[in-house]
């Protein structure tokens, strides 16, 4: 059957798919007719390790262009410029382990990882490794890295690995995959007009000078929120209380300390929001006097310090409000949903994010996160463990719908 090309999303797009040495290697001739079919160009650069597990020749068939697999060959014609140069998107599917270690330090010791150098498109990555090595604490620090310098990578599948056990490691779907580059080239510009303001990160209560009251927020669930409402074309304003996060790109950063200045910070900008995520974890209690040198432990056998209630933002917000679409987050311990639902209703919520801070790989500091998306409408979703980016679009996605039913609501009523 002939390919409609009028249903074609990548129709006119050239991309690079990079085959690294994974078992896993025999997928990337699937994902290779996947992108054709969505009408793309496709040149592959394989690996030596790749070519191993599939041979150049299955590609060149499949894609009728030349299989580049070897830097010095290449030289001549400086392919490891020119490729990247012309190249809308750069997939590497699969990528091992070593890739990963070599693309997030800079090495370029064959085509595929000198590429990555001069490339100045989008980057698609997609591992796939045995469960051991992708829980190493090396390769974690490699993926935070890509993910941190712009990289869109996949986290592997859990299922039966090439070692016999059942782990996370498996190379993400076809389907996920080819997403993730329609994402990159074809942006989504749902959230545009909207004008989206985000809390996140802790706030830190002064006990003496060198000493204060925080908590473990890493505030990484509001910065991806902040960067999804942004690729989604909003124009985003993002509070945020001390983190060790680098300020997203094209969003207004405004940095604070304390729970006083987050409010202050919040209120000024709410007036023209249209939406509200309040991803922040703010302190609940504050030191009631701050000791103007440091507390000595001399002499002392303990200490006791007199805690107030901090300004509860939330519900300062909620009474401010007009139209504004307010979202909260309840990171809770035990009872997620019953805390939740209390939350959403005393404070006058339109969504609350519900998240076990306890569960093992999501919570405070992970990049990984699982939640319940509760309405006040009644309706409720659950979202297994999955990374941070990829739950803020699903939020996003949640404010949308509910925006779309009170639109539909309101003209019925007319």
């Amino acid at each position: 059957m002939d390919l409609d090309r009028s249903q074609a999303t990548l129709q006119g797009k050239r991309l690079v798919l990079g085959v690294t040495g994974s078992i896993a290697a025999y997928k990337a001739v699937s994902l290779l007719r996947a992108l054709t079919r969505e009408g793309a160009s496709v040149e592959v650069v394989m690996t030596q390790a790749a070519t191993r597990f599939v041979t150049p020749l299955t590609f060149e068939v499949l894609s009728g262009k030349r299989v580049t697999t070897d830097l010095f060959e290449a030289h001549e014609e400086m392919r490891h410029l020119s490729i990247p140069e012309r190249a809308h998107a750069i997939i590497v599917a699969p990528a091992t382990a070593n890739f990963l270690a070599k693309a997030a330090v800079g090495l370029a010791d064959d085509l595929l990882s000198a590429m990555l150098l001069t490339a100045k498109c989008p980057l698609v990555i997609a591992p796939a490794m045995d469960g051991d090595m992708w829980m190493n604490p090396t390769v974690a620090d490699h993926v935070r890295t890509l993910r941190a310098r712009g990289a869109i990578l996949l986290d592997p599948e859990e299922g039966p690995l090439a070692s016999g056990q059942i782990a996370q490691g498996r190379l993400a779907s076809e389907s996920r995959i080819v997403e993730a580059v329609q994402t990159a080239l074809i942006p989504q510009e749902d959230w545009k007009g909207q004008r989206v303001l985000v809390s996140a990160g802790p706030t830190q209560e002064a006990i003496d000078p060198v000493r204060f009251i925080s908590n473990r927020s890493s505030g990484k669930m509001g910065y991806a929120i902040a960067e999804a409402a942004r690729d989604r074309g909003a124009d985003v304003v993002l509070v945020t209380g001390p983190t060790a996060l680098a300020p997203p790109c094209g969003v207004k950063v405004v940095s604070v300390t304390t729970a006083k200045e987050m409010a202050d910070a919040l209120c000024r900008h709410f007036g023209s929001s249209t939406v509200v995520i309040m991803a922040a974890a703010v302190a609940d209690f504050l030191p009631k006097e701050q000791a103007a040198q440091k507390l000595k432990k001399r002499g002392r056998t303990a200490l006791s310090l007199e805690l107030e209630t901090a300004p509860d933002i939330l519900a300062m917000l909620s009474a401010q409000r007009t139209s504004q679409v307010l979202v909260g987050f309840a990171a809770e311990t035990e009872h997620l949903v019953s805390h939740a639902k209390d939350k959403l209703i005393g404070k006058g919520l339109d969504l609350i994010i519900a998240n076990d801070v306890t569960r093992e790989g999501a919570g405070f500091g992970s990049d990984d996160n699982a939640a319940v998306i509760l309405s006040r409408t009644g309706q409720q979703k659950e979202f297994g463990l999955m990374p941070k980016r990829q739950l803020a679009d699903e939020i996003l996605t949640a404010v949308q719908n509910l925006r779309s039913a009170q639109h539909h609501s309101a003209t019925a009523v007319e």
